[in-house]
């Protein structure tokens, strides 16, 4: 990922922030749309976990500039998913679930770049979560 991705990815999550809650919201009905098993890893109240979602996105965009301060971070969180059951072929419909996400709350503002930023800067996230299942806690 490069820094001008990084950029663009912290600029249109910037715009999104303000409608966290949709975004969370249409992220879930998506989520489950393109796998409805995954409901099933979903326990509690879903505006709750809406909530954690648009924090923990928030979280990741605003340390792309600076990975190796929020890895710690994001290899706990990685740990944690496992324990709910999250499962590695699940990163990628969850991927794909996000992307469209921002697609759909930015329109004709989401072009090409953005998409393929957004895209870069999941699979880096993403793949700190999984190697921290390959490592001891």
């Amino acid at each position: 990922m490069t820094p001008k991705q990084a950029a663009l990815v912290q600029g249109s999550w910037e715009k999104m922030q303000s409608a966290g809650e949709a975004v969370a919201q249409l992220f879930y009905a998506r989520l489950f749309g393109l796998d409805p098993s995954l409901q099933a890893l979903f326990k509690g109240d879903m505006n709750e976990q809406g909530r954690k979602f648009a924090m923990m996105i928030t979280f990741a965009v605003n340390g792309l500039a600076r990975l190796e301060a929020i890895e710690p971070g994001l290899r706990a969180l990685g740990r944690r998913h496992a324990g709910y059951g999250v499962r590695n072929e699940h990163y990628e419909t969850v991927g794909a679930a996000l992307v469209w996400t921002i697609g759909k709350g930015l329109g004709p503002a989401f072009t090409g770049e953005i998409r393929d930023a957004w895209t870069a800067a999941y699979r880096v996230l993403a793949n700190t979560m999984r190697e921290a299942l390959k490592q001891p806690a």
